[in-house]
Formats: structure tokens, C-alpha cells, sequence
């Protein structure tokens, strides 16, 4: 991937739309995919969104990078609003960047001097890899250091998110049940974040009350449930950085394993849209739901998505790249999809869903 930044998504009219033709702001929820530093397209996408005075933020569903990013948004703006908003996002993802500076993962110099955002080509990425599937962090980290956590500590204060007016709906994986924990604002810390984004082949389990958990990928990425029933607002915008298609067919044993990874931290998402699908579908044909108490916060939630092809082309590896340059240039990348999709979407927004689930219900039809 080049060092370049694509434009917009959609090329803006002469009078480009607002979220803002409505009586006040648009209450909306954030739904929040995890993805190492490929989160930094989220923290550009938050940033857009938090400036757009027709939109307020009344929830944030997250998972991994997602929940790092939900956590420092809320957070921020309980501090000071939008302005609040850029400046804890900031100020972590450069603290990030800086605790990754002298790692030995770094990319080649070749890469370097053609524009690869990717860490394939580094020996430190190679051993560490390798390393990792022969030696569990049980064995090489016995005292489970993480410097994440010093920087989330140093970046929030998790006490004061118990006033913060945005909902968080922060997910983690049970290691001992398999299913999704969801960590609500008063029950946050830097033990839940460290749990919601901890990869077990990288990270010793974080035990909370007795338990122990893995990333939330595994069980939701992000977990939507939260935002369809315990949220006023019926607008989701989901921020997906994990492609759900992906042309070709993986090759080598990298490849294979990366494909794997998407394919299974998109899934429970996917099960998720495709009920809120069949659910519109049925009371979309008349049918009668009135006995199952919940349908209708299914069947009313319009979900709208901002992504963008730019994840397809980045390698896996990119997710442990920290540079600077990189996570800028990500930013930047989801001001600009976020601003032509509300360039886009604008009239659909408290009307209508932009993202047409009901593609996800095809191929189960076309089998049944």
C-alpha cells in the first residue's frame, strides 16, 4: 500500500448535506470494530463525527482498538466537548506511536523507500511470530507487562466515566464459557480494555472477578445487542475495519491464518445484522411478533456503516504498525469517508438504513 491518501468515497456536491435538517441533533449510536492500529481510521471517523453539529452521540458499542477508542472519546468529551474529543484521541495515539518506536518490529528499510505500510518483510515481525506460536506469553512474560496499560491509565481517568453522558458497552470473551461479557461504564478500567483487546497467543489472559478474558473479537466485534436494546437512539453507524470480502485465495500460511482471523472476528457481527434483517423482513411481510417482547428495537434499528477499501489493500502485519505517519494518514482517511458518507447519507439518517443488511440474509434463503 502506498504512502498516499485516497480522496472521498463520493465526490461532494456544490452545497455539501449536513446531518442537521431536523429539529436538534440526531441522537446516534457507535458501533466500534477492534483492528490494532488499523484503529486509527475509527479515531478520524469519532473525530468527524463529534464536529457534525447535527449528530449527538448517545452510545458507543466497542471491541479492542474499538473499545480503546469509545472509552477516549467518551472520555474527551466529558472533558470538553468535540475539542476534548481530538485531544485525548490525540494524545493517546501519539503515546502509542511513541511506546513503538524502538521496537524491534519495524518495517525494512525496502518497504520504507516504497511506500509499504506493511511488516511482512521484517525479521523482528518473522521471529516474533514464529516465537509466539511455540512459546505462550505464560512462558516468556511470567509478570503479564503490558506498556498499554500504563498508557491507558496516563490517557483516562475511569472513575470519572461514571458521569460521562455517553453510554459504553465495552465487550470481552470468557475464556472459561466462550461467551461475550459487556462491561458498562461504572465497571470500567484499564483491566477491562486490556481484557477486551487481549490476544491470547500475544497477552496472558486478564482475569476480572475471578475470570479470565480474551479480545472481544472472539464474541463480538463490535457486540451490537447493547445499542438495539438499552439505547433510545434507533441510528447505528458501524465502523468496520475488518473486510468482510476479501478477492483471491489465500496462499501461504500467513495468508491463511490472517483470512481465518477476519473471517472469525466478523462473524458474530455478521449473525448479529443478518437478525436485525430477518426480523424488518418478517414485519416488513406482516407477520405478527407481538409475542416476542424485543422485536420491534430489532426490527426499528436503521444501521448505516463507514469503512473503506484501503483495509483490503493493507496487510495484516500493518496492524502492529505504530508509525506516525501511518496512524495519520489513517485518520485522515476516516475524516474523509465520514465526510462523504454524510455528504452521502445525509437524508437517510433518522429515516432510513444506508446499509442494506438484507444481502446477509441471500445466501441463507438460497439454501434453506
Amino acid at each position: 500500500m502506498a504512502e498516499s491518501t485516497p480522496g472521498p468515497a463520493s465526490e461532494p456536491t456544490s452545497e455539501p448535506k449536513t446531518a442537521g435538517a431536523r429539529d436538534g441533533p440526531l441522537p446516534i449510536n457507535l458501533a466500534l470494530q477492534g483492528g490494532g492500529s488499523h484503529g486509527a481510521f475509527t479515531w478520524g471517523v469519532i473525530e468527524r463525527v463529534f464536529d457534525e453539529p447535527g449528530l449527538q452521540v448517545e452510545s458507543i458499542t466497542g471491541t479492542s482498538a474499538g473499545a480503546m477508542n469509545a472509552v477516549l472519546a467518551a472520555y474527551g468529551h466529558l472533558l470538553g466537548g468535540p475539542a476534548g474529543v481530538k485531544t485525548v484521541l490525540e494524545t493517546f495515539w501519539r503515546s502509542i506511536s511513541d511506546a513503538a518506536r524502538f521496537s524491534p518490529i519495524q518495517r525494512t528499510p525496502w518497504n520504507v523507500a516504497t511506500g509499504n505500510w506493511s511488516l511482512d518483510g521484517s525479521p523482528g515481525y518473522w521471529f516474533f511470530d514464529i516465537f509466539s506460536r511455540l512459546f505462550s506469553p505464560y512462558e516468556v512474560n511470567p509478570g503479564n507487562l503490558n506498556p498499554l496499560r500504563d498508557i491507558l491509565e496516563a490517557s483516562i481517568d475511569f472513575e470519572r466515566l461514571k458521569d460521562s453522558p455517553i453510554k459504553l458497552f465495552i465487550n470481552a470473551t470468557n475464556v472459561r464459557t466462550g461467551l461475550p461479557r459487556v462491561f458498562r461504564n461504572a465497571e470500567l478500567s484499564a483491566d477491562v480494555i486490556l481484557a477486551s483487546s487481549c490476544l491470547p497467543l500475544m497477552h496472558q489472559a486478564i482475569e476480572i472477578e475471578g475470570d479470565p478474558y480474551w479480545d472481544g473479537g472472539f464474541s463480538g466485534n463490535p457486540l451490537m445487542t447493547p445499542l438495539v436494546h438499552e439505547c433510545r437512539a434507533r441510528d447505528i453507524l458501524l465502523v468496520q475495519i475488518n473486510p468482510i470480502e476479501r478477492p483471491g485465495v489465500p496462499r501461504t500460511a500467513r495468508e491463511i491464518l490472517d483470512r481465518l482471523n477476519e473471517i472469525s472476528f466478523n462473524s458474530s457481527l455478521k449473525k448479529e445484522l443478518r437478525g436485525i434483517a430477518m426480523f424488518q423482513r418478517l414485519i416488513a411481510a406482516g407477520e405478527n411478533l407481538g409475542d416476542i417482547g424485543w422485536a420491534d428495537d430489532w426490527a426499528s434499528a436503521r444501521i448505516h456503516r463507514v469503512t473503506t477499501p484501503m483495509m483490503v489493500e493493507l496487510g495484516a502485519s500493518s496492524k502492529l504498525n505504530a508509525e506516525w505517519a501511518f496512524l495519520s494518514m489513517l485518520r485522515q482517511e476516516g475524516h474523509e469517508r465520514t465526510a462523504a458518507f454524510l455528504e452521502k447519507h445525509a437524508d437517510d439518517l433518522g429515516v432510513r438504513s444506508s446499509y442494506d443488511i438484507s444481502t446477509l440474509l441471500h445466501t441463507l434463503l438460497e439454501q434453506g
